[in-house]
């Protein structure tokens, strides 16, 4: 039989009770990213659950915690939330149990989310967490109180330990300074493969077009993105293989914009692809965004970012 499609849920009581009568294996986080920390503790998660015949089940947050306590200036996002399911999926998680957080969330106690959350919502029989890992209010929770926890209510925990790149701690706050600082590569290695953003091509204003170098549309539906500025791209979603290509991530100065984008220019492509849903990972920044006086100006710098992006892939691809 083809395997079940992951289950989304968004609140407690529409929890799959028939699938989750086995027992879970349980892991909580925000995931933004799914960096190689990320994609090991869920690996061991579902290696669990497969050897004890429970499903794996994942608990997040929309918004991020991060986000709610934040709200006036929010981290950027590395994922939105579409992507973040699309990658657990892909990854073999069988229920994503995502809940808004708010403020009856913020101010559970670490007793009541054990109960209500784990044993009655999910039946977890395992819970895999990370070593830095808090919960419930004023983040009372943590390891000793989960360990204390299962020993009453008939559930093991087992918490990975961090991982590291060269003496680099994996996390999504080091992806995303690397992502800010423009260093995709090393991005790269804490992520285990390219930083992607994904999304539907929509309809923009032809500008690019007009100068010679008509552009995919992105809209980013992040109030942040970790990246800006001009990047050497690969395109996949468009068939088979990638498509090489230049991508701007900004509000375009020089035409006084103001919403942020992603726009590629895709090489030797010349294809109606509106509506279509593409994935564009960044491999290398170029330079940041500049305002320029003259539309010329403009058009002679695309012309080297151009050549650059091409020649960077071209080394990548050898």
């Amino acid at each position: 039989m083809p395997p079940t499609r992951m289950q989304l849920v968004r609140h407690l009581g529409d929890l799959p009770f028939e699938r989750l009568e086995c027992g879970s294996v349980v892991t909580i986080g925000a995931y933004d990213g799914l960096h190689l920390g990320h994609r090991r503790l869920l690996d061991r998660a579902t290696r669990s659950a497969a050897d004890g015949g429970l499903i794996t089940a994942v608990m997040s947050f929309e918004p991020t915690p991060k986000e709610f306590f934040q709200a006036a200036r929010p981290p950027a996002r590395l994922m939105r939330f579409r992507e973040k399911y699309e990658a657990l999926e892909e990854l073999g998680i069988d229920c994503f149990y995502c809940p808004r957080f708010s403020a009856a969330m913020r101010d559970i106690s670490a007793a009541d989310f054990i109960r209500r959350i784990l044993v009655h919502g999910l039946n977890a029989r395992r819970v895999i967490i990370g070593d830095d890992f808090r919960f419930a209010r004023r983040r009372e929770g943590g390891l000793e109180e989960l360990e204390r926890a299962g020993r009453a209510l008939g559930f093991d925990v087992e918490r990975q330990g961090s991982v590291f790149v060269g003496n680099v701690r994996v996390s999504s706050t080091a992806v995303r300074e690397a992502c800010v600082a423009g260093d995709m590569r090393e991005a790269a290695r804490l992520l285990g493969r390219p930083y992607r953003m994904s999304g539907r091509v929509v309809r923009g204003q032809r500008v690019g077009r007009q100068l010679g170098y008509p552009t995919a549309n992105v809209d980013l539906r992040r109030r942040q993105s970790p990246v800006m500025g001009i990047f050497a791209v690969r395109v996949s979603g468009l068939g088979p293989g990638t498509v090489d290509g230049v991508a701007s991530v900004g509000s375009r100065p020089t035409f006084n914009g103001t919403k942020p984008l992603l726009e590629v220019h895709l090489f030797d492509f010349d294809r109606n692809i509106y509506g279509q849903y593409i994935h564009v990972d960044f491999i290398a920044r170029l330079r940041d965004q500049v305002k320029y006086d003259k539309v010329g100006a403009l058009v002679a710098q695309m012309h080297i970012d151009a050549d650059n992006a091409r020649s960077i892939l071209a080394e990548s691809a050898a």
